[in-house]
């Protein structure tokens, strides 16, 4: 039997629109509430909005983990490990040894042919190996009237493999790295492009395999290595942020290697995107050291815009005998985003012990950073410290990068072995 309704009319009417409210949001008859009588009274209007608030909260619930798994597929895990960058290279430099001895290009000139061969197997990030050669070789002008027989170029033949991040012991082989980077000696400039005037392009060339389908993606840009001339060099002031504290050293005789408007091919794995890179990676002639002056990384991954930048330093340290035993090694200090990064001022006692120079080099773990050694055994051409061959080992390790990070300044490496690996 249903109750009526005791109360006065206004507030019965009041009741209704509070419910009506409640359910619908709106200020409606409800069909159960006629001529002052209700269904529902206090207790149903309790059950109502307590049903209500469940809903509320469940959909806030689903909505909120929508976002969350949309962020998740939109951010890159980051990756702590030693070992990331691994491997060896051997270098043989034919164009210092194999001369012309015939008299026909000008004097000090390799003979026809000659190519320096960087030959190497290196894994980047436990799951991705590059292994084959770049060779290179130089312009060639003849003695007498100066007519060039033979321009200088980078050329890539790698390999490029998989490790299944299940079982690493399976590899698969998906493609090649590959084409023709030509070189204008005496400005320095390296035409990532130009390769495809002479129908080699560099570029990367992924095989089908699978549900994966193939792709050549190719590089491009302009990268202005280091000159022959070393007169004219500019000095520069590098600074670096260690909490509240700016520590800074001064170079003399600074040659950058630009990178301009340089598009890194995507691959080997399509998740690996197309990036594009500019900025300075500076060489300093008087120590050897390597300064990275904000080198930009941009890519699109998952639909997100990102930049990565690329500061901090790579030292050259020689061995006290490297004289007899060749033996000498780049100590890795580059940071990614260090101005996203800043350390907690607290941890900049560390640091107030040491010089501007000590601090500058130091390495910092709590920002995301590469780190370890590349090391060098060089065997030198007789009465000379130029080497005629190289022995090189890779240990680099990651401090909170992503595999994105690793793989594109692996690539940006590569793209840099002549001016990289000279004396």
């Amino acid at each position: 039997m249903i109750a009526a309704d005791r109360r006065p009319p206004y507030i019965a009417q009041k009741l209704r629109s509070e419910v009506c409210r409640a359910v619908t949001g709106r200020v409606v008859c409800h069909p159960f509430l006629v001529e002052g009588r209700s269904i529902f009274f206090m207790k149903g209007l309790r059950e109502m909005k307590r049903t209500l608030r469940v809903l509320v909260v469940h959909a806030s619930l689903v909505m909120g983990l929508a976002l969350v798994a949309s962020f998740a597929r939109a951010q890159e895990a980051t990756v702590t490990e030693e070992g990331a960058i691994t491997g060896t290279m051997d270098i043989d430099f034919k164009t210092r040894t194999d001369l012309d001895t015939a008299g026909t290009y000008v004097e000090g000139s390799p003979a026809l042919g000659a190519k320096d061969t960087y030959t190497f197997k290196m894994v980047v990030g436990k799951t991705t190996e590059y292994s084959g050669k770049i060779t290179r070789q130089g312009d060639l002008f003849t003695k007498v009237i100066k007519s060039q027989k033979q321009k200088a170029a980078l050329g890539f033949d790698v390999n490029l493999a998989v490790y299944n991040p299940r079982n690493l012991d399976e590899k698969k082989n998906v493609g090649k790295w590959v084409g023709t980077l030509p070189i204008a000696t005496a400005t320095g400039v390296y035409d990532i492009a130009g390769g495809a005037k002479g129908e080699s392009p560099l570029r990367i060339a992924i095989d089908a395999a699978g549900s994966q389908q193939a792709f050549v993606d190719k590089f491009g840009g302009k990268l202005v290595g280091k000159s022959k001339k070393d007169d004219g060099l500019a000095s520069y002031t590098y600074k670096r942020l260690i909490g509240n504290k700016t520590v800074e050293i001064k170079v003399e005789k600074v040659d950058p290697m630009r990178f301009e408007d340089v598009e890194l091919a995507k691959g080997p794995s399509p998740n690996y995107p197309h990036t594009t890179v500019s900025g300075r990676l500076d060489y300093d002639y008087e120590t050897g050291n390597w300064l990275a002056d904000g080198v930009k990384f941009k890519y699109n991954l998952n639909g997100k815009d990102v930049e990565d930048v690329m500061s901090g330093s790579v030292k050259w340290v020689e061995d006290e005998n490297r004289k007899s035993n060749g033996k000498g090694q780049y100590e890795f200090n580059l940071r990614f985003n260090e101005g996203k990064n800043k350390p907690a001022t607290t941890e900049t006692a560390v640091f107030d012990k040491l010089s501007a120079e000590e601090a500058f080099f130091a390495v910092d773990d709590s920002i995301p950073c590469l780190t370890g050694k590349i090391t060098y055994v060089d065997q030198f051409i007789s009465g000379t410290d130029s080497p005629a061959k190289s022995k090189i080992v890779y240990s680099l390790n990651a401090n909170k990068l992503t595999k994105t990070q690793m793989v594109n300044f692996f690539k940006l490496w590569l793209l840099g072995t002549g001016p990289i690996n000279d004396e």
